[in-house]
């Protein structure tokens, strides 16, 4: 087999060097998109009204059902960090993913069992008692709902880290030709990901509203295993790169020789620091955070063992893997200041989908699921996508300026739209609760539109599109190369940890007010829920600030 017939840096199945010719490629990168499209249908559709069924079906509060949703969101997120440490060190990602796509097969599977079988789900309430009887989910119905929703998570932190990798993984990116096929993967990656949201938040989520909860659990079930069976078949024609070992070691090794020769001057000339990596792939020593550069100062000890033809990277590191570190490091304000984002993020799929179930939503004589209104969410982000492609940028090229903003502008005029959703969602949050006021929550919807939630979740979908996208670009180049997987995965954290946060606002919040006019009661009739969204707004303006004063010194230690 001739060199230029063959991936270099890839093997086939059989572990022999890759045909180019029959591996790789669109045909394999398709397969794997559909994996996407199903992971990302299957998980919203569940995620979106999942506030709702703990709220109408198991009969937890709001505040108790919020806190849950995102919860389970935060974890699922945060599980692709482990994920990406056992793809990148052990099973590498197509093992990773075949497997924890079964596992999310499995929890999705329990979920639809619970809907069906009467004991494992609480009685309706009686219409002719009063709401406050309505029974709460038991012990056992609670356990098999968390262990079915968890295990779920389970398989979205083990899908979400490789898939995108395993993705460009065929394509080989010392070809031109190819190189120029992954962009275009990449894009259309994105676009899977929000085409399966929409058709969650729409066709999905009427299946569960209108016809059964079961027909909806289980049809995310079986698009799950439908994913499973075309990602298996792809077997022969995948590209399969060997594992490389986790970057965290690496950044442990690193600080950890730094801490134990913290006593150790470091020498002024670089030459006396280690490095062993050739002219092509070593990176300079910059000056930031010195105090790491001791990991890699050769002491008497180290000169034994580099004599011995070894090295103990527990001791002793080169400048290269230093600066790697460092790269790290400098994105960490960058990556706490866009969290934030994520809580705003949060309430679009809680809260707004309770305040939508009060309100009416008939169109004629079609009734929109208050889970669906999450379709002009996803909507917003395809429309800014589409506005940003072909008017900024092409606006952008004819004026011969820069190709469109930057990922740090970008993910800047992100947060300043999710302020304005906010503040939006508290001006329509008033409005609605002064409707409410001596109406019985019991009875029909509210007599007002729905539709007034509109604008709210189209600033927050544009936002979206430009801090996500924002993100993906920054974390991915701002990065170097031997820890793109664990810089995706840190990415990925900053949406599970604004979940977290979420959920501690919302139990602080229900702490400090409940002895006076709880603003998150069981019934949010009562509350004052615009109040909540007004505080998450002032939140996100002084989190704006500390991002702009992140960003400034990025830009200012990047050039020095």
């Amino acid at each position: 087999m001739e060199a230029e017939a063959v991936v270099s840096d890839a093997v086939n199945y059989r572990g022999a060097p890759a045909d180019r010719s029959s591996t790789g490629g669109w045909l394999s990168a398709a397969s794997i998109l559909v994996v996407e499209l199903c992971e990302r249908l299957s998980t919203m559709a569940i995620a979106v009204n999942l506030v709702t069924y703990l709220h109408g079906t198991m009969h937890l509060s709001s505040p108790t059902s919020s806190t849950i949703v995102t919860n389970w969101g935060g974890i699922s997120f945060l599980l692709s960090l482990i994920g990406g440490i056992l793809a990148d060190s052990y099973l590498g990602r197509y093992w990773t993913i075949a497997i924890f796509a079964n596992v999310h097969v499995l929890g999705s599977s329990l979920l639809t069992i619970s809907t069906v079988v009467h004991t494992l789900h609480p009685p309706p309430c009686n219409p002719l008692q009063s709401p406050n009887i309505c029974k709460q989910a038991n012990t056992l119905q609670l356990g098999v709902f968390f262990l079915a929703i968890f295990t779920i998570a389970v398989g979205i932190g083990g899908i979400k880290c490789s898939v995108s990798g395993f993705g460009s993984d065929q394509f080989d990116q010392k070809n031109e030709k190819e190189m120029a096929q992954m962009t275009y993967f990449f894009n259309r990656f994105y676009f899977f990901i929000s085409i399966g949201t929409l058709l969650a938040v729409t066709v999905f989520i009427y299946l569960q509203d209108r016809v059964a909860r079961v027909w909806g659990y289980g049809s995310c079930t079986a698009i799950m295993f439908l994913s499973v069976a075309i990602f298996l078949s792809g077997t022969r024609r995948y590209r399969y790169k060997n594992c490389l070992g986790s970057p965290i070691v690496q950044i442990l090794q690193v600080l950890v020789a730094a801490v134990r020769k913290r006593k150790v001057q470091v020498p002024p000339d670089e030459q006396q620091l280690h490095d062993d990596h050739s002219e092509e792939s070593r990176l300079p020593r910059s000056k930031q955070f010195s105090c790491l550069d001791r990991a890699a100062i050769k002491d008497d000890k180290d000169e034994l063992l580099i004599e011995a033809g070894t090295t103990n990277l527990w001791r002793l590191c080169t400048v290269t893997k230093v600066e790697e570190v460092k790269m790290m490091t400098r994105i960490l304000p960058i990556w706490a200041t866009t969290i934030m984002f994520y809580v705003v993020h949060a309430q679009m799929i809680t809260y707004a989908v309770l305040q939508a179930n009060t309100m009416k939503r008939s169109i004629g004589s079609f009734e929109i699921p208050g889970a669906s209104f999450n379709a002009f969410f996803i909507g917003a982000i395809l429309l800014t996508l589409g506005t940003y492609d072909r008017i900024i940028i092409c606006i952008s090229k004819k004026t011969g300026g820069t190709i469109g903003l930057t990922s740090i502008q970008k993910m800047g005029v992100g947060l300043f739209i999710s302020i304005l959703a906010m503040v939006v969602a508290a001006i329509v949050e008033t409005r609605r609760l002064n409707v409410a006021i001596g109406v019985d929550s019991a009875g029909p919807a509210l007599p007002i539109s729905g539709f007034l939630l509109v604008p709210q979740f189209v600033l927050a979908g544009a936002g979206e599109g430009f801090v996500y996208t924002g993100q993906l670009a920054f974390f991915l180049t701002e990065s170097p190369k031997g820890m793109k997987a664990l810089s995706t995965s840190l990415f990925l954290t900053t949406i599970s940890f604004g979940f977290f946060l979420s959920s501690a606002l919302v139990a602080i919040v229900k702490k400090a007010t409940q002895d006076k006019h709880d603003w998150l009661p069981s019934d949010i009739n009562h509350g004052r829920l615009d109040l909540f969204y007004g505080f998450i707004a002032l939140l996100s303006l002084v989190n704006l600030g500390l991002y702009l004063l992140s960003a400034r010194w990025f830009q200012r230690k990047k050039t020095t």
